[in-house]
């Protein structure tokens, strides 16, 4: 069977490829994603605040006794809360491409223009095959406009681009008012491929301490229909790869995203709750159902289930939702 696919312009032995998490920050990890058959990897991320926190930082050390920038380093989290600052960071990725053969793809977060854009030079220089841009920005001004949001994205996008030679793939959010619409501006501004889609972690409430903190949700099964629908959708209208991460975790799991238009999927949640090693597994389920079904290569699935001859994609999403609701009887 053959499972290679492209992404990015790079020639991939499979389709699985652990995405941006904290599995990464060990070598040995990246290793074993690669024994266990991954075809790249996504380190996790760097983020800006840690960018302009290292030049703040700096600028407080050249100017002591001076409290100007006192109240701006109190926005930031603690050094010691970032595993891995920025120059440990091109260190990591010198050290990963040091220690196995498939691409090593940097991601970089950020959600403002800023000084902190020029650092994927320097993460090209370290080794880097690419850069997975993740833009994380939830607006919450009551007076900033859809498109001024949606233009922070496109002159970010530009912005890396402009610094790189190397691709660059925007992980983007399932938010905007017309994904569509987006998708293709994000492809007249450079983008290699889209990643489909960012998940907005929620905080919760602590009843005890009365405080607001995280709580990391790993995705579920369920997580898988967005990101399904809209490459689906999308598939063959824009020239970009499309990338498809969150609620992956079974080999049928990714035989659906490949028919629907996906290059590659993304791997996460469940290698965390069944280890690294579920790569291969995932890897051998796939290639007895392929067997099963008499398919020789992904290539031969490849966007076999997209809408990319539906005429109206917004009159076929809108008739199965019906369709789904005057057939759904619940189990009482």
């Amino acid at each position: 069977m053959d499972l290679s696919t492209t992404y990015l312009g790079m020639n991939l032995r499979s389709p699985f490829v652990p995405s941006a998490c904290p599995l990464s920050e060990e070598i040995d990890n990246i290793r074993l994603m690669e024994d266990s058959g991954a075809s790249a990897v996504v380190l996790y991320s760097l983020f800006e605040e840690q960018l302009i926190l290292e030049r703040y930082e700096l600028h407080h050390h050249l100017t002591y006794h001076s409290d100007s920038f006192a109240e701006a380093l109190s926005f930031f989290p603690e050094p010691s809360e970032f595993h891995v600052g920025p120059e440990g960071y091109l260190d990591h990725i010198r050290k990963a491409k040091s220690a196995v053969d498939i691409p090593i793809i940097a991601s970089l977060n950020g959600h403002t223009i800023g000084g902190w854009i020029d650092y994927a030079q320097k993460i090209e220089q370290a080794g880097a095959d690419a850069i997975e841009l993740n833009i994380y920005h939830l607006p919450t001004d009551l007076d900033q406009r859809s498109e001024d949001v949606e233009q922070i994205y496109v002159d970010i996008l530009k912005a890396v681009k402009s610094e790189v030679k190397i691709p660059i793939a925007l992980k983007l959010s399932p938010f905007f008012s017309n994904v569509s619409y987006m998708a293709k501006r994000f492809e007249q501004a450079g983008a290699d491929a889209l990643v489909l889609f960012n998940r907005f972690y929620q905080p919760d409430i602590d009843l005890e301490a009365l405080e607001i903190h995280p709580n990391i949700i790993l995705s579920t099964p369920h997580a898988l229909r967005l990101p399904l629908t809209w490459i689906a959708i999308l598939y063959g209208r824009v020239k970009t790869d499309l990338a498809a991460t969150s609620g992956i975790h079974t080999a049928p799991d990714v035989l659906k995203m490949l028919m629907v238009g996906a290059k590659i999927t993304m791997l996460c949640s469940v290698l965390f709750q069944h280890g690294i090693e579920q790569i291969r597994m995932i890897e051998k389920e796939m290639l007895i159902w392929m067997e099963e079904h008499e398919y020789e290569s992904v290539k031969q699935m490849h966007g076999s289930m997209s809408q990319i001859n539906c005429e109206d994609p917004s009159a076929f999403e809108r008739s199965q939702y019906m369709r789904g609701l005057l057939t759904y009887m619940p189990t009482v």
